[in-house]
């Protein structure tokens, strides 16, 4: 159920961010930011579709899209790409797709803690958040 990660969460810890980032190509400049950057993120489920706004003092942006259909979504770092949520088991996966290539997003509860995993070619990064 979506429902278990609506709630407003703050990133606590980030692991191989910076690395990931550099594997999508993102800029130098965007990498330091997005690196000092604590993210407030919140999801909600409005009607039919799950939304995650992503607030910070850097960007905000907000994606919203049903349960299994692909949507239109620009990311922080200006791309355009595809985007697709589902429930896989227990987790909120968001996959995007863009020229070829995709990343996956695995957001999972962990002891009270939302752990989201990122995975790009062969990357990964772990940011973890805790309620807010």
């Amino acid at each position: 159920m979506v429902d278990a990660f609506c709630a407003t969460w703050k990133l606590v810890d980030s692991q191989n961010f910076d690395e990931y980032m550099k594997e999508l190509g993102v800029g130098f400049a965007t990498r330091q930011v997005g690196n000092v950057t604590k993210p407030t993120i919140v999801i909600s489920h409005e009607d039919d579709k799950v939304v995650v706004k992503t607030q910070s003092t850097f960007k905000n942006t907000e994606v919203s899209g049903k349960l299994g259909e692909e949507f239109d979504e620009t990311t922080a770092d200006d791309r355009n790409v595809k985007s697709t949520f589902t429930m896989e088991g227990d987790n909120l996966v968001q996959v995007q797709k863009w020229d070829g290539k995709e990343t996956k997003f695995v957001r999972e509860l962990k002891d009270g803690k939302m752990v989201m995993t990122l995975t790009f070619g062969g990357i990964q990064a772990t940011r973890t958040y805790e309620k807010a």
